[in-house]
């Protein structure tokens, strides 16, 4: 064995090297309060099994359950929450992100599980992460049934971390919403959103606080608040909203604007042969979108590619029922207005194209 170069060095333990695992049980006992909120009579146990459970005997009154699941963070709006030191809010973003795509088939949100990795466990701050996510799931209609918090001292810094989740859902077979569905003539009706929801905030930063400088404490008039209060308004979840409108329309399909766009999105449910006009004047994009453009100079198409400019989920019902799908989203509280139809595919490939300015 070689001798030591004359340093010495402190017993070494996990805390030492960055880990400490009674914060982490801190973190536990203050999110369970928040967890419990979200049980739905299917789940059985408590937090803190090696798995959540689920009675799957629920679905027996199912002919064919078809079993929907996704997964999906936030990206880097934990950035903004990072630096406003507010982490209520985020948890809602990954809720919507993945609720949000599971009722895109017609299935109903059933429980989530979610992954938390920090630099540092700061039980406080996990459990105001946790919360908001068990928020996210009661306004999703699903439970919260487990999770992990992982600390990665050395790879993230004390104040850093990120989120991500994983859900799953159930849909009757013969209730599965889709392409097929989806007619000539149909009426494409536009869900407002709730402001950036939570993609594209590499651009948004880039342009806002990286180019522009801007303080995220400023008070932006045109926005009638704060930058930051701005960039962490969550994500709207429309699951439930979804949900109601199956039960009362014909609904052929949703689609959850997300990176990519409205245009891109909604393509993603067109079959091939028809095609989904979309009239930008029927609605006005909040004031936060031509901020962006404007202050970065960034042109609309590009705009229209990575932020959602103002609507946030799609639904596609037969012309008929377009009024009572209206009539369904305002009894919730949800803005929403025909924004175009589905045409033969003409002088168009499939898919799905913005038209005429946006009004205002």
């Amino acid at each position: 064995m070689s001798e030591t170069t004359g340093a010495s060095y402190a017993a070494a333990s996990y805390k030492t090297a960055g880990v400490d695992i009674e914060a982490g049980d801190r973190a536990v006992e203050l999110m369970k309060e928040w967890v419990k909120k979200t049980q739905r009579p299917e789940v059985l146990g408590g937090l803190g099994g090696f798995a959540g459970l689920f009675d799957a005997s629920a679905l027996k009154n199912y002919e064919r359950p078809l079993l929907a699941s996704a997964t999906d963070g936030v990206g880097t709006k934990v950035d903004v929450a990072r630096r406003m030191g507010v982490y209520d809010t985020i948890g809602h973003d990954l809720v919507a992100m993945v609720m949000d795509d599971i009722v895109v088939c017609g299935a109903e949100p059933l429980f989530m599980t979610d992954y938390i990795c920090v630099g540092k466990v700061h039980p406080e701050r996990v459990a105001a992460i946790v919360k908001g996510i068990a928020e996210g799931c009661v306004l999703a209609g699903c439970a919260l049934v487990g999770g992990e918090t992982a600390e990665h001292p050395g790879l993230l810094g004390p104040d850093d971390f990120d989120v991500a989740g994983a859900g799953t859902g159930v849909v009757e077979a013969d209730r599965l919403l889709g392409p097929d569905r989806i007619r000539t003539g149909d009426a494409v009706i536009a869900m407002a959103a709730s402001g950036l929801h939570s993609n594209g905030y590499s651009l948004v930063r880039h342009v806002l606080l990286d180019q522009a400088g801007l303080s995220l404490d400023a008070r932006v008039e045109e926005l009638g608040r704060t930058l930051g209060e701005e960039l962490l308004e969550p994500t709207r979840i429309y699951s439930l909203d979804c949900l109601a409108l199956t039960r009362t329309t014909d609904v052929h399909a949703f689609s959850h604007v997300t990176g990519g766009g409205l245009a891109a999105n909604l393509a993603r449910v067109i079959p091939d042969g028809l095609h989904a006009i979309v009239d930008r004047s029927t609605w006005t994009p909040a004031p936060v979108f031509d901020l962006v453009g404007r202050t970065g100079r960034v042109e609309r198409l590009e705009l229209e590619k990575t932020l959602n400019m103002g609507v946030g989920m799609i639904a596609v019902v037969p012309q008929e029922s377009a009024d009572v799908a209206l009539t369904t989203l305002a009894d919730r509280g949800v803005e929403a207005w025909v924004a175009g139809e589905i045409t033969d595919r003409g002088e168009h490939p499939s898919g799905a194209a913005l038209v005429g300015d946006y009004a205002g």
